[in-house]
């Protein structure tokens, strides 16, 4: 019989062990910090200063002081000195800092879903990848057009070039002055994601179109209708998929 738990390493009492507590007392120490595992942050380079009692912190690679050679280990501030735990795969922790959840794959402390392969909500989500790094993602990139003025703006946001876009979506944020309507396009064809839509705060379009690739970078062009915008606010979103070549 070892001295230890096989997972854990919770010290076993012994036969015949005098300070019976003692070694009790250290194992609730160690579940105490194991259970539930939740830590403060996970990219400081060196131990926080005046840590209060039970904080752990994930050791980043390269720490210096006394977490040095404890990369990727949980510092724990116990007692008035710091403890090292040491991850086996399949421990989680919750990043109080970053509100995520990470997994010791055995190798490195991995986002949730970048360890299960799940689909994370971003503003650009890759669905698929293959061995030598082709890949698809599907995308969306957001803008708010606000102090509208003259016949026609185009926004910052861009379609990407060889993006396959589905659509562009406005909500009137602001209402519109000046305009009656507005359209939603791009240069050369400027509704074509929408006509003489709404100018009252809270009017929305969702501009889906057949699937259409585009061979340039592309902006947004909102077109005044019945008269030129004097003000007002649209938010745009540009909903796309975009082809990532192979790396290798």
């Amino acid at each position: 019989m070892t001295d230890a738990t096989t997972h854990l390493l919770l010290p076993y009492l012994l036969a015949s062990q005098a300070q019976k507590h003692v070694t009790v007392n250290e194992a609730l120490r160690l579940l105490d910090g194991l259970v539930q595992l939740a830590v403060l942050d996970r990219d400081l380079i060196a131990p926080a200063g005046a840590p209060a009692d039970g904080d752990r912190y994930i050791v980043v690679a390269g720490a210096t002081g006394v977490w040095t050679g404890w990369d990727g280990s949980v510092a724990y501030w116990v007692d008035g000195s710091w403890m090292r735990l040491v991850p086996r795969p399949g421990w989680r922790a919750w990043v109080e800092d970053e509100a995520t959840l990470v997994i010791w794959t055995g190798a490195a402390w991995e986002r949730l879903e970048t360890a299960l392969g799940l689909i994370a909500l971003a503003a650009t989500t890759r669905v698929a990848e293959g061995p030598a790094g082709s890949a698809i993602d599907v995308a969306v990139a957001e803008e708010l057009l606000s102090g509208l003025s003259g016949a026609s703006i185009d926004s910052t946001i861009t379609i990407p070039d060889r993006a396959i876009v589905l659509g562009v979506s406005t909500r009137t944020v602001t209402a519109i002055t000046g305009a009656t309507s507005y359209d939603c396009g791009i240069a050369g064809e400027p509704s074509k994601f929408g006509g003489s839509l709404g100018i009252a705060a809270g009017s929305t379009n969702a501009g889906v179109i057949g699937p259409q690739a585009f061979y340039a970078t592309t902006p947004i062009r909102l077109t005044a209708g019945g008269g030129g915008f004097t003000g007002g606010a649209v938010r745009i979103t540009i909903h796309y998929l975009l082809p990532r070549v192979p790396q290798s």
